[in-house]
């Protein structure tokens, strides 16, 4: 079968591998080049890195339902397009070109659907979570389910080691169900609507530390939001990025926010219930550090210093 792949981040990298081994990806369609850093020059997407590596055809275009667009995807007659991690929305017109059009969603729909499904997963503190395989509609992740593939979170696992499980086990499901459309033994299951959660758009606000959280909350916003946007407080009316962190039973009370402790081993501050261990940090404007080395260059924070929100 004749495949376009449209990808853009690292997530849709193993994906890509995957395919590219079983399955004709005749063309791989991914963002335009962007300026990025301080420098802001201008980088590919990993999906474009890869493409290149491998040697297929590469097309960016800034809005792929605009017609010159159209009309070079109809060129390739592709049997099938695989969306995954794009960054742009397919209207009815494009996913109407191939014979079916698939995506790989990394949660177990219709739970967590939108762009952040793998960082609220871990933020709301759930056990598992998976990849679904949909043939595509008009609707952001609403089509019909072809398979589902569930995939554990670990207690202390981060939103960058699950996304690279997940991606990994997305390629997997991918192939199986293009297998099953071969065979005409795909089965369409429909998504319950009134089973819907969504995950929305990270903003940077939603790295801000409420203290009086409970210390499990707020571990699991610092797992959930690397890299971006981080878990972040201020001290001294400065930024102060909470890198790593864990949680710790004190019995102590304190107004949340306030530090308990300062050892080697980290920085102990009260939260609503408990207290976390802050190990890992970076200061505004310099580079991540350990709590020990932070220690030895900001002998004023002391304890009884107040981190605030």
């Amino acid at each position: 079968m004749k495949i376009i792949f449209f990808g853009s981040s690292e997530f849709a990298v193993p994906v890509l591998e995957a395919l590219k081994d079983r399955e004709e990806v005749s063309l791989v369609v991914t963002q335009p080049d962007r300026k990025k850093g301080r420098s802001l020059k201008k980088d590919s997407t990993p999906v474009k890195k890869l493409a290149g590596k491998i040697g297929i055809e590469v097309f960016q275009p800034s809005d792929v339902n605009a017609k010159d667009s159209i009309e070079r995807l109809k060129r390739v007659g592709a049997d099938v397009f695989i969306v995954v991690s794009f960054g742009q929305i397919l209207k009815k017109e494009v996913l109407d070109i191939p014979k079916i059009s698939l995506n790989a969603h990394a949660s177990l729909l219709p739970k967590y659907r939108g762009a952040a499904p793998i960082n609220w997963a871990i933020a709301n503190s759930e056990k598992e979570t998976g990849v679904t395989i949909i043939r595509m509609n008009e609707k952001m992740d609403e089509g019909d389910i072809i398979l589902k593939e569930t995939v554990s979170i670990g207690a202390d696992e981060d939103a960058v080691t699950l996304s690279g499980k997940l991606s990994r086990k997305g390629g997997e499901a991918l192939l199986r169900a293009v297998d099953l459309i071969k065979k005409g033994a795909a089965g369409f299951e429909k998504q319950i609507e009134s089973d819907a959660t969504f995950a929305p758009k990270l903003k940077k606000e939603d790295g801000l530390i409420d203290w009086s959280w409970d210390a499990k909350k707020i571990y699991n916003r610092i797992r959930a939001f690397v890299p971006w946007p981080g878990c972040f407080t201020y001290w001294d009316k400065k930024v102060l990025k909470i890198c790593g962190a864990r949680p710790h039973a004190e019995s102590k009370t304190a107004k949340p926010g306030t530090v308990l402790e300062v050892t080697k081993d980290g920085i102990l501050v009260s939260v609503g219930k408990g207290a976390i261990i802050v190990d890992e940090l970076q200061p505004e404007s310099k580079r991540r550090m350990r709590a020990e080395e932070f220690i030895a260059g900001h002998k004023e924070l002391t304890p009884g210093t107040i981190l605030s929100a």
